[in-house]
């Protein structure tokens, strides 16, 4: 089935709060109907022309769920998914106008979560992006303390407020997610199994390759001196402890 550019947008039941999406595709038309319809059904979006686009936009906005066209100038979906995996668990769709079996078994391999080839039903992309939506769900969390004072950080959890030696420090979802972790839980050691299951989800429980990336951030924001960490310790092998001073 076609796009149809010119049909009335089928109205899916939308959750509460905006689930942000980013939409790669170098063809205007199709990025800009497509643009409409997803913000008429709710979600948030944000546009990227290209591969470079894409990853640039993806550490500045960490979306929900990427929507990934394959053949693209600059850097292409395959090229961009496998650079995205480096350091992101974030679920993506396919898109393609090859229907090449290989193509599709390719985005798999590379861990795309879904694989549409176009032309497409544009609803039907609105049920897989709200079939993906439904699995993600949100992990148990346990309770944290409203705000928490150590090594010269000041954290309101609450408020999403961070203060380092006196000056507000802006995190990214993910830092937070990781802070909140390990800072509520000081002292202790947190296993690379622990921190990933709890943060990206249990099918990445091994994925040790993301939590170091994030953890490197993390410490640039919050480190006097990240190359020689005294905040969070690395246990070589194991994970990670938030030292109390």
């Amino acid at each position: 089935m076609s796009i149809d550019y010119d049909r009335e947008p089928r109205q899916f039941s939308a959750r509460k709060g905006k689930f942000s999406l980013l939409l790669v595709d170098d063809e205007e038309r199709i990025r800009n109907f497509l643009n409409i319809k997803l913000k008429l059904m709710g979600y948030g979006v944000t546009l990227a022309r290209n591969g470079v686009e894409a990853l640039e936009q993806m550490r500045e906005q960490e979306p929900d769920l990427v929507i990934l066209d394959v053949i693209m100038p600059k850097k292409d979906g395959f090229e961009t998914l496998k650079e995205l995996r480096s350091f992101s668990s974030v679920p993506v769709i396919m898109l393609t106008a090859q229907g090449d079996d290989f193509d599709k078994i390719k985005g798999l391999g590379l861990r795309a979560d879904d694989y549409m080839t176009k032309p497409f039903n544009p609803d039907e992309l609105v049920a897989r992006i709200e079939a993906i939506r439904g699995r993600l769900g949100s992990p148990k969390r346990k309770e944290i303390p409203e705000e928490l004072i150590l090594n010269g950080l000041s954290i309101n959890f609450n408020r999403r407020c961070l203060n380092v030696r006196g000056e507000e420090v802006k995190l990214t979802k993910i830092e937070w997610l990781l802070l909140n972790e390990l800072a509520a839980n000081a002292g202790r050691l947190m296993t690379h199994h622990d921190l990933l299951g709890r943060i990206w989800g249990p099918e990445y429980c091994e994925d040790v390759r993301i939590l170091r990336t994030w953890i490197w951030r993390l410490r640039h924001k919050i480190e006097t001196e990240p190359h020689h960490p005294k905040t969070i310790t690395t246990m070589p092998k194991a994970g990670y402890i938030f030292n109390r001073q």
